[in-house]
Order: C-alpha cells, then structure tokens, then sequence
C-alpha cells in the first residue's frame, strides 16, 4: 500500500518554473498533475537511498528537498559546486555523499550529505582533460554521468566528450578520489549513461553517437582492470545510426528488463535482461513525440512514460512484453521542455 509518484524536471528558460509533481494512477498507467516546485533548471534528480529526501541539479548547483508523506518537496538547502551547472547526480549506499557530473566544464564533484538530508561540504572535485575525436560539442571532456559501483568502491564517471569512463576509487571516510581505471569506448561513440543490474554483476552504458549499448561484467576491487567488456545491442530497430541520438537509460523495478530512448527516431526500446548479463531486444518502437530525452517505468512495470523534450509533452504506454508491442493508453500532457523522470513509492505511514 502507498501511493506513487513522478517527478518531471524541466529546464525553465521559457515559462516552465520548476519540478512538476504527479500523482500516478498505476491500474490505469495515468498521471495526473498535483503542483510545481520552482528550483531553476532541474536537469536531474535522485532520491536517497533511505527514501526520504530528494536532490536536483540547479542553476547554482544542487538543491536537497525532504519528501513529505504525500509526495510534496520541502526544501532543506541549497550548496554550490564551485563549477558549471551539473547534469547528472546519484549518491552512494549509505547516503553518504552525492556526486555531482559536469557537463559544461568535465568536472566530477563529490559533496558530503548530513543525516538531516541537507547538502554539506565539497569532499573533491576533479577536472577531465584530453580531448575527444569529434569536432564541434565533443572535442573536450563532457561527464554525462556518475554512478558509483553496488559496492561502493568506486565512482564510475561516463565522459561523453572523450569516449571513456572513468573509474575511481572512493575513499569511504574523506570522500576523495583516485583514478584507477578507464573503460576505452569506441571512437566516436559518444558514451551518455551508465546503470548497474540489480544483483551488481553486470553494467550497460548507453551510446548516444552509435546507438548501441555496451554490456560489461563489474570484475570487483580485486581486479586489475574492473570491468570486462561483453558484448554491445543496437538501441534501434535496424541498425541505422543517422540522425538518431540514443538517449535515456532505466532498468525495471525488478531489474529483469532495460529500457532505452532515442532521439531523432523517437523511439522507446525494452530489453530482457539474460542470466548471463547479456540483453535480448524485445521491441523498439515510436513514442508518438519530439525527442524522448527521459524514460521511466510504472511501479507494476505494465506502462512506461517519455518525456518528449522538444514536443513538450508527457506520453504513457502499456506494455506486452510477451508480444514485444507498446500501445499508447492516454492522451499526452503538456509540459515545457521535460528533461527527466523519477518515479518513487511512498509507503503509508
């Protein structure tokens, strides 16, 4: 029992104002808005992993909310990341800290959380160097995004700009890094996002340049080298790669399935999830909208949401797995250039 909700960043240069709050209808895979939270560019959020407080990229670098019982934001604090706006959070499994990727500059930043939620101190923070193998947005170091590994170890750092991903070790108590690793993407290949299967085995990172995604096995600390690559799945439906832009990443509430966007195709793509770590693609198909940027997942698994950044719009759909289609079951909502999706799960108190 519970209730269920979906938070909406939006980049708010035109009339959008904040995070935009639904309340969703699972049985029916419908969503209906509640309110907005003015915070400037809300390009990304995370929630803690105890559940209670939500934290979002802002213009003057990241804002922590508490949750209240019916999914409401109330801010704690606002703390700057001594950079440009950032792009990406995560945090580790303890809540200890929150890191911080760094688009516009290539930096990785890492900050303290205290146990009241709010955001403390800058522990580290490191600037890319090199330069990439493309003209134009990526001659230089762009991190995309930060995961840290399931045990904690290490900070994965997807550097879109040079075409690597950067893993370094965490030092638990200071917050520190030290680069020990570097996953060589392909030339060219643009890599965007990185998730981790829910048993910690195995990680997909997302390509937005070759619209595939790579599959890697997590080796562990005990490895010279962390990751072993594995294979790589188009994330389209023929393996076309003009004018197409693989996007956002998610896995399943029960980690079996992985789901992906692109742009430029608008098109959502579902995947099994083999016992091997290797993916199985199970459709890719339109999402009736302009550049899916985000994707999310009801809670039942039963309908997935886009967020179409450029036709400023919300569409849901249902799905079968089993027949590999997805069938639009609502009309679209209006929202004003959505960059992200979180959906959580409030239990009753």
């Amino acid at each position: 029992m519970g209730r269920d909700i979906l938070y909406v960043g939006t980049y708010t240069h035109g009339t959008s104002v904040g995070i935009h709050i639904y309340d969703m209808d699972v049985e029916n895979g419908t969503l209906k808005e509640r309110k907005v939270v003015p915070i400037n560019n809300a390009s990304y959020m995370v929630q803690s992993k105890s559940g209670k407080y939500l934290y979002s990229i802002c213009d003057e670098g990241v804002e922590a909310f508490r949750i209240l019982p019916d999914g409401d934001l109330e801010l704690i604090n606002q703390a700057g990341i001594r950079g440009m706006r950032g792009c990406h959070l995560s945090t580790d499994s303890r809540d200890r800290f929150l890191f911080v990727a760094g688009y516009h500059d290539g930096k990785v930043t890492v900050m303290r959380l205290n146990q009241d939620g709010s955001i403390g101190e800058i522990c580290d923070g490191i600037f890319h160097k090199g330069l990439g193998s493309i003209a134009e947005r990526n001659f230089r170091p762009h991190v995309n995004c930060v995961v840290p590994t399931p045990d904690d170890r290490f900070l994965c750092a997807v550097d879109l700009g040079v075409d690597h991903v950067k893993i370094y070790s965490l030092d638990e108590v200071t917050g520190k890094l030290r680069l020990v690793d570097i996953l060589h993407c392909p030339l060219e290949s643009a890599p965007r996002k990185m998730v981790f299967s829910e048993d910690g085995r195995y990680a997909y990172v997302i390509c937005e340049l070759k619209n595939y995604i790579m599959e890697y096995e997590y080796l562990g600390p005990d490895k010279a080298s962390k990751f072993e690559r594995l294979d790589k799945i188009s994330t389209l439906d023929e393996d076309e790669t003009s004018n197409c832009a693989a996007s956002g990443m998610k896995l399943s509430p029960d980690g079996k399935y992985l789901y992906c966007s692109n742009a430029g195709e608008n098109s959502l793509g579902i995947f099994r999830i083999k016992p091997d770590g290797r993916l199985e693609k199970i459709c890719v198909l339109p999402v009736s909208g302009d550049y899916p940027k985000d994707i999310d997942v009801f809670p039942d698994m039963r309908h997935v949401i886009a967020l179409n950044h450029e036709s400023n719009s919300i569409t849901t759909f249902a799905v079968d797995y089993e027949k590999g289609t997805i069938a639009m079951n609502a009309a679209p909502l209006y929202i004003e250039t959505p960059n992200c999706a979180l959906v959580i799960h409030l239990e009753e108190e």
